[in-house]
């Protein structure tokens, strides 16, 4: 059986979670496809394998954003050696001049004058080899390609993949419902394994939105495959394993069958303060096939454990610039759906984006009575929230156990893990006493 290598990217900071995720493949689901883990690299994790393995992964993967199959690896100096190495393989072995083009290129530390022209010569050089070899071109499609074409390009050396996937893994085909900067699937999966959670815990997202974390946290617990209900890109190149390919797919299909009969009680729930946001979810969960969780509509200030036992809670509140909270502002004034110019479905969650003005800020008032309903509330339980604003804590009055840096594509984020015992609220600044006319005494 043939053997390659294949490269797995994934969001930053979930490098190490993606190494464990394919670990258990290998030896779990995906161990007929033998998959073989390597390195974990800045940006994803390597791993060795046939079609079967890269078959598995895309597939099973919850963490990775793409998989991709090394074609060829190089030194260069400048742009003339990045040509020759692509003219030099042979693609007409992979994909035919009728399939469209697209060609992408990242780079780190390289000496490279503009990447613009790199990725022009790579195509270029493709082209050449396919209307030597077949008398004709690829056309080239940006937006909708048949087939694509990565470099990554070092400070010595020029790696060129050929993508697998096509759409990026996280897109998993049932979400509809997705924001001005929503939460990546496969983002949510990992903070969901950074978290400790496993099925049979309870699991609580206060400002669950369209769902994102708990259809996740759904999936997982019925052993769902999260590429179940998509195409992937390897299905348009030549020499693929067919029959391999779709005896996993009926596999594929049978759990998603079995999860969407399941009448079993998961322990997962959701609340959020809009109820727009609510028949998203509830949409969103019709759509994947998924059994409908416990879903409730609650301001996350009012949230109160849904069980009497302590598990895991996970909430994505919002972050950015001008938002406020959805229901009531920091004025007192109630904003109303529609006012706000959309939602944020990165964590938009009981909060709207309102249009840029003098006064608007982020209210305060809101994140100390979110961290108090921790406090008084949720004793004994693993809260966790995502954020690029480093100060929460500080806002939420509380302290956290631990932080973990995380992008939500190219926005920098923080993990904060708070683990509410008796003593982790912050007290009140005492305020100085006031005389009667208001002047500090």
């Amino acid at each position: 059986m043939t053997q390659f290598d294949f490269f797995a990217p994934c969001p930053r900071g979930l490098e190490g979670p993606l190494a464990t995720e394919l670990r258990e493949l290998a030896s779990g689901v995906g161990a007929a496809a033998k998959i073989v883990p390597g390195a974990e690299t800045p940006g994803g994790v390597h791993f060795r394998g046939g079609w079967a393995a890269a078959f598995a992964v895309n597939l099973h993967s919850r963490i990775a954003s793409r998989v991709l199959l090394k074609i060829a690896t190089g030194p260069y100096k400048d742009e003339r050696d990045v040509f020759a190495l692509a003219l030099a393989q042979a693609w007409e072995e992979w994909f035919s001049a009728r399939q469209t083009l697209r060609v992408d290129v990242t780079a780190v530390k390289s000496p490279l004058k503009s990447l613009e022209f790199t990725t022009l010569r790579i195509k270029d050089a493709i082209c050449d080899r396919l209307r030597e070899k077949t008398g004709s071109r690829p056309d080239i499609d940006t937006a909708h390609p048949e087939v694509r074409v990565f470099a990554f390009v070092t400070a010595t050396h020029c790696t060129l993949y050929l993508d697998t996937s096509g759409e990026p893994l996280f897109k998993r085909g049932w979400r509809l419902d997705k924001g001005a900067a929503p939460l990546r699937e496969n983002l949510a999966a990992g903070i969901l394994r950074l978290s400790g959670w496993a099925p049979g815990q309870t699991l609580y997202d206060p400002m669950c939105g369209s769902g994102t974390f708990i259809a996740e946290a759904t999936q997982i617990a019925l052993g769902v495959p999260p590429g179940s209900d998509r195409r992937f890109a390897f299905e348009k190149l030549r020499g693929y394993d067919v029959s391999t390919w779709q005896q996993m797919k009926v596999d594929a299909m049978d759990l998603r069958r079995k999860a969407k009969s399941s009448r079993a009680h998961l322990g997962i729930y959701g609340s959020d303060i809009s109820g727009d946001m609510l028949q998203k979810a509830r949409a969103n969960f019709e759509r994947a096939g998924l059994p409908m969780p416990t879903l409730k509509q609650q301001d996350a200030r009012s949230m109160t454990p849904p069980v009497n036992v302590p598990g895991v809670l996970i909430a994505n509140p919002p972050y950015g610039e001008r938002i406020e909270v959805r229901g009531r502002n920091a004025r007192g004034e109630i904003v109303e759906r529609g006012q706000g110019g959309g939602r944020d479905d990165a964590g938009g969650r009981g909060f709207s984006r309102a249009q840029p003005s003098a006064e608007e800020s982020v209210d305060p008032e809101f994140f100390h009575a979110l961290g108090d309903a921790l406090k008084q509330r949720f004793v004994d339980w693993r809260a966790f929230v995502l954020t690029s604003d480093r100060g929460l804590p500080g806002l939420m009055r509380l302290r956290e156990s631990q932080k973990t840096p995380l992008y939500n594509g190219a926005l920098e984020c923080r993990l904060f893990r708070f683990d509410m015992q008796a003593g982790s609220l912050k007290p009140n600044k005492p305020r100085p006493a006031v005389d009667d006319s208001g002047a500090e005494a």
